[in-house]
């Protein structure tokens, strides 16, 4: 088949996506307090990160404390993404640069001109910052004081961070999302994702379930009022939403299958049908009730979920789910899970769809009518660094390609209004699943190993040359 020439649509915004904690290093720098991030340590696809509850250098490896010192290396590495050709960069806001406990009620200033520096490096080369408030970064201090997101006192110290980011930023970056991936807590069974989302260790004895719907209520709460209070301080400030889209298929066209991989795509996206539509559906009212879940959800709430709905959703794209009928009607991603015989699956084991990418752009079109931006998608991979320090990475061109294929019939075919495509790390940087370097997304390479040896020289992979010609074609070539 011919390769489609098209090109996209005039404005589009092409670019790459970080996370502060994956990548910027310098933990202890600049007045920074320790977030949940600095205790994760090491990892790998067989062996989970642990947490620990206090830094145990002589024990383990914490590979977020140094990353790849983007602290220190910014002006370069965002030279090289403006070689690339990038017209946005997303990043993320170290909560605990700009208030290193978290319940502060003065910020600190050297974390602010952190920042200042960093977007004021984007804006040089015509980059547009794109800014997560909160990306799996909570304070340390506010877990450990109180609770992370299961006490309601966290709405007002998150609407704190967004106030005073607002404020400082809004003439330098006009592209805002609230919370990251905030329905990868669906998967409540993994402690790991409560503590990453919420800050949440649940004690011996607590419903784990009624805690995840609990935190994600204020936390839907906070983003709504987040979205009011930015609009206040600039109207024109877009601020989405940031959601983990991981499709859900049905195993067979057996109508239990169908049935029960609707309610799992309920599960799944009921947060974003609160961003996008202010209020909690139906279903989800009725299944607070048949689980007897004491909810604390106040009319105030409601009525700030009603009028600080997003402007667009963001959304992360590496993957699709299978499931079929268990013989139970409620759906639990930890046990509800199939293997998809239709679909290859990375060295990691996530399922390589591209055509999954298409389907879920129209998915979220038809439910909510707002513009759609793709602020993560990619490959990672073991690379190999040749002796002329050449990457020869045709596997993550070739995952680019087919996924960036789907995602232009998607909005040239489809009518879909996607406003950019950032895939995830663009620059090599920490795995935020396993803690290692050698699972590697970006198309500049970083020389350090999983232990944080090796010079930190940058290197462009082939990758890199590639997208550059896809941004300077507008996606003509691919």
């Amino acid at each position: 088949m011919a390769e489609d020439i098209r090109e996209f649509p005039p404005n589009f915004l092409w670019g790459g996506a970080v996370a502060a904690h994956q990548l910027e290093g310098a933990y202890q720098e600049g007045g920074k307090g320790l977030s949940i991030a600095d205790l994760f340590t090491l990892g790998s696809k067989d062996q989970p990160r642990k947490i620990t509850s206090t830094i145990e250098d002589d024990k383990y490896y914490y590979p977020n404390h140094q990353a790849i010192d983007f602290y220190h290396h910014y002006p370069e590495d965002i030279k090289l993404l403006a070689e690339m050709g990038f017209k946005c960069f997303r990043t993320s806001i170290a909560w605990s640069r700009i208030f290193p406990n978290g319940d502060e009620t003065e910020p600190n200033e050297a974390g602010l001109k952190f920042y200042d520096d960093l977007f004021d490096e984007c804006l040089k080369y015509g980059i547009e910052p794109v800014v997560t408030l909160s990306h799996f970064e909570i304070p340390l201090h506010l877990v450990q004081e109180y609770g992370g997101w299961r006490d309601r006192r966290m709405i007002e110290f998150f609407l704190r961070l967004a106030e005073v980011c607002f404020k400082r930023y809004h003439h330098k970056v006009k592209y805002w999302m609230t919370f990251n991936e905030i329905n990868n807590q669906t998967n409540f069974e993994t402690a790991g994702h409560l503590y990453t989302n919420s800050g949440i260790i649940p004690t011996a004895g607590e419903n784990r379930e009624k805690l995840m719907y609990q935190a994600a209520h204020y936390e839907l709460v906070a983003s709504a009022q987040a979205v009011t209070l930015g609009h206040d301080i600039d109207p024109d400030l877009q601020i989405g939403s940031m959601i983990a889209m991981c499709p859900i298929y049905p195993l067979t066209s057996k109508p239990e299958d169908i049935l029960f991989t609707q309610r799992a795509m309920q599960t799944r996206y009921w947060f974003s049908d609160v961003h996008a539509n202010g209020f909690y559906p139906e279903w989800l009212l009725k299944f607070f009730e048949k689980k007897h879940f004491d909810m604390d959800i106040t009319t105030a709430d409601l009525a700030a979920l009603q009028v600080g709905t997003v402007d667009y959703i963001g959304f992360s794209y590496y993957m699709s789910f299978t499931t079929k009928y268990a013989g139970h009607e409620d759906f639990n991603e930890e046990y509800d899970l199939v293997e998809n015989p239709y679909v290859k699956a990375s060295e990691w084991g996530w399922q390589i769809d591209p055509v999954g990418l298409r389907y879920a752009l129209n998915w979220f079109t038809d439910r909510y009518h707002l513009p759609l931006f793709v602020v993560e998608n990619g490959l990672g991979a073991v690379d190999q660094l040749t002796e002329d320090h050449k990457v020869h990475d045709d596997y993550r061109i070739k995952y680019m390609h087919d996924h960036i294929t789907q995602m232009k019939k998607a909005v040239l075919d489809d009518g879909v209004d996607l406003m950019g495509y950032t895939p995830w790390g663009c620059i090599d940087l920490v795995s935020a699943g396993t803690g290692e370097m050698s699972k590697r997304y970006g198309m500049i390479y970083v020389d350090e190993d999983d232990h944080g040896n090796g010079s930190l020289n940058r290197y462009r992979k082939d990758s890199f040359y590639w997208f550059k010609n896809v941004i300077a074609t507008n996606g003509a070539e691919l």
